[in-house]
């Protein structure tokens, strides 16, 4: 058997197990994530992801097991502004801390897709449009500078949101969660809950914030397996990362300008191919884990002043 194959199996054996353990046997019904629970669930996924690039440097590729480390430890960065923004949005709509698991879990299965779908895509265009790495290269570099300067909302009116506005205009709602139900019948009509509503916030963020962070990927890899296991191994763990970081996100304040200076190198990496000049992938993946750790440090040395 192809020992890609091999790997290909094992993956999707992990994400079904993933599914039936998680909906089927540990949340079937709302309960409140505790930090003890939320810390383990990060050390495991964690565990698992590096066992994952683990494997893939002794048994398939050295160079594939770094652009996946690369490519992981990136989508992890990105996910924490993500992280950020679904916590404003619980917070905008009081979503009572026993429905978020739940709300978060169909947040992710529906991510699991769209990246999907996604990176085929981009795979499609790239196969038949090379110079599109170089645009998402620019991009990247934009973007970066663009972080680097930008400052967090830390209060948003979600009734001003296009999709906010179009999910009302297509169907009817209801502010109540009714018992963590998605959907209700009042008066012979279908209704959707204030939760269903915020999945589809959610989903709409997930999908803002994939304009980011695959090119990101693409710039590290354009290798599909790669790009899609990384992305998929990040995605996974967020939702206990969002309980875990939950309390201490805004004592990272320093993480968005590591962030921004990953999207920066990664894109500059891109547009040096240009002119024949190649970053190697232990480089890379270099720069993605000092940007991480030295941000981490810093905000730990420099707290945000109150």
């Amino acid at each position: 058997m192809d020992i890609r194959f091999l790997f290909e199996i094992i993956f999707v054996a992990i994400i079904l197990v993933f599914l039936v353990v998680d909906l089927g046997l540990l949340n079937r019904k709302a309960h409140v994530v505790s930090l003890r629970a939320a810390a383990w669930q990060s050390v495991f996924w964690i565990i698992l992801s590096l066992g994952f690039a683990g494997a893939l440097f002794l048994w398939y590729d050295r160079t594939k097991a770094l652009e996946f480390l690369s490519a992981y430890t990136t989508e992890k960065m990105l996910s924490v502004d993500n992280l950020f923004v679904i916590l404003l949005i619980f917070d905008y709509f009081k979503i009572e801390e026993k429905y978020q698991h739940r709300v978060l879990f169909y947040g992710i299965l529906g991510a699991l897709v769209m990246r999907g779908l996604f990176i085929g895509l981009g795979f499609l265009i790239i196969s038949l449009f090379h110079w599109v790495l170089y645009i998402f290269g620019a991009i990247l570099v934009y973007t970066g500078f663009k972080l680097f300067f930008e400052k967090k909302e830390e209060h948003v009116d979600f009734t001003h949101n296009r999709i906010y506005k179009l999910a009302h205009r297509y169907m009817r709602f209801t502010k109540d969660h009714h018992h963590g139900k998605f959907f209700v019948r009042e008066n012979g009509k279908i209704f959707a809950t204030a939760l269903f509503l915020v999945v589809i916030l959610i989903e709409w963020t997930d999908l803002v914030f994939a304009i980011d962070s695959l090119p990101a990927a693409f710039s590290i890899s354009q290798d599909s397996f790669v790009i899609y296991t990384s992305n998929i191994f990040a995605i996974l763990g967020l939702r206990a990362m969002f309980f875990l970081l939950e309390a201490v996100i805004h004592k990272f304040h320093h993480l968005q300008k590591g962030l921004s200076l990953v999207l920066i190198a990664i894109g500059t990496k891109m547009l040096l191919d240009i002119v024949g000049v190649h970053v190697s992938s232990i480089v890379s993946f270099g720069i993605v884990l000092t940007c991480l750790l030295g941000s981490l440090l810093l905000s730990v040395l420099f707290p945000k002043k109150m």
